[in-house]
């Protein structure tokens, strides 16, 4: 299926999109005001994957942005949700009270790092830089995401490649992010950045 008009889209209408659609509007997307992000959940939804990846992942996820008060450093990390279908409620998974979180990452601009051509309209996430532990397989992804609308940062889509250092390797992976509510907890890093 082709890509609709992009004046018109919404979330709901990237779930039936081919990869070669979502990736045409990937390359076409919007540059994103990194300060627009501050402080901010996003809800996710997985798109492009084969319906037997996402039974054995998930299909909604949320991804949260926070702006660091001491470094200045927009970080972020995702959080696990229910599986409970994408018409009901983003309900965290919890331990000891808090969400369940992974995937650390810092937002980069894409310049100086190895971004796909044709990527690197938006944004980078970076999980090599997010404080992720030692052998964390998240550590070799990176994600660009571009704004659908311009100066609109209300509904995102982005795509997960691998840096193998020599060599980049696409996923089939892509991913709405649809702004929702303002940070509900501050979660640390799994360690901290460098160590």
């Amino acid at each position: 299926m082709t890509a609709p008009s992009q004046s018109f889209l919404r979330a709901r209408d990237l779930l039936t999109l081919s990869r070669g659609a979502l990736m045409d509007l990937l390359t076409s997307g919007h540059w994103i005001d990194p300060r627009k992000l501050d402080d901010v959940e996003y809800r996710g939804i997985s798109l492009g994957l084969p319906s037997i990846v996402e039974q054995l992942t998930w299909k909604k996820f949320k991804k949260v942005f926070h702006r660091d008060p001491a470094t200045g450093v927009l970080r972020g990390w995702n959080v696990r949700m229910e599986q409970n279908g994408l018409e009901a409620d983003w309900v965290p998974l919890r331990k000891g009270g808090k969400p369940v979180t992974f995937g650390h990452y810092q937002v980069v601009d894409p310049a100086g790092h190895r971004v796909p051509t044709d990527c690197d309209r938006g944004l980078l996430i970076h999980y090599g830089l997010g404080g992720n532990r030692r052998f964390d397989a998240t550590a070799r992804m990176r994600d660009p995401i571009v704004a659908l609308h311009s100066g609109n940062v209300d509904l995102l889509l982005g795509w997960s490649y691998l840096d193998l250092g020599i060599k980049r390797v696409p996923t089939p992976s892509f991913f709405s992010l649809e702004r929702d509510i303002p940070l509900t907890h501050l979660i640390d890093p799994p360690r901290p950045s460098g160590s």
